[in-house]
């Protein structure tokens, strides 16, 4: 089966540990959540299995292939990755970094449909209105909703690849309508079959959109398992250190913390 998998990990700085031993592994047609407290280590878990954190021992492996064995075109086809910051040196418009998800489909995909294809996702991201407009001048949530058109539109590039979606905390600095908006379009792409992995600090939205949920603590995963059975109040009240009470309302679920 087609797996981004992490077996047994570690990263280190200089003399400290960010990752310890950790596993873990997504599925295509699967949407992980991960959560935990701040530096616990979610971004540099997220980062390793991106390929983009050196590994001090264990191994991540993408379709059973270490993850050192793919070219940088190869990983550009097989997973997009918003990462928590992302730095733009040039003016580019919100048309242009949306396409920026597509430089590795030149060849295979015409000019045409590249912009088509950016132009498509930036639709879904209500982000169309900034495709001429130059980047640095958007908002921090219309920057956002662009550079996440750039990832959604790099998915679906190639749909037969069911590549992953690694996306770290993706709705920073966005409205409640479009949190849940952002969201929404990576559940539609797990339940297309890609995988899914997002960093994300709001248990309501783990709660509403994730399959699985781990749970990161100290440079390990302590919890992974089924989101009701890992989103257990008591064990978040523990976890984050402050009064933490679930809600079942209106069908849905919803965590409160009284402070």
């Amino acid at each position: 089966m087609k797996l981004l998998k992490a077996i047994g990990i570690e990263v280190r700085a200089r003399a400290k540990t960010l990752l310890c031993d950790v596993s873990l592994d997504v599925a295509p047609g699967e949407f992980v959540a991960i959560i935990g407290p701040n530096g616990a280590g979610k971004s540099t878990l997220l980062n390793a299995l991106a390929g983009d954190r050196v590994l001090s021992s264990g191994e991540i492996l993408l379709d059973g292939r270490p993850l050192p064995h793919w070219s940088k075109l190869e990983l550009a086809r097989r997973r997009a990755v918003l990462p928590q910051h992302s730095a733009v040196a040039f003016d580019f418009t919100g048309l242009q970094i949306a396409v920026l998800g597509l430089l590795a489909f030149r060849g295979t995909l015409s000019e045409r449909r590249m912009r088509a294809l950016a132009e498509q996702a930036l639709a879904e991201t209500e982000a169309l209105a900034f495709a001429d407009r130059p980047y640095t001048v958007l908002s921090g949530g219309e920057r956002q909703r662009v550079q996440l058109a750039r990832v959604l539109a790099q998915c679906d590039a190639d749909p037969e690849a069911a590549p992953f979606l690694l996306l770290d905390e993706p709705i920073t600095g966005l409205d409640l309508s479009h949190q849940h908006a952002a969201l929404a379009s990576a559940r539609r792409r797990a339940d297309r079959g890609l995988g899914v992995l997002a960093v994300l600090h709001d248990l309501n939205m783990a709660a509403r959109y994730a399959d699985r949920v781990g749970i990161v603590e100290n440079g390990r995963v302590t919890n992974l398992g089924p989101t009701r059975q890992t989103l257990d109040p008591d064990r978040l009240s523990a976890v984050f250190a402050t009064p933490i009470v679930r809600i079942e309302a209106a069908g849905g679920t919803a965590f409160l913390s009284p402070g």
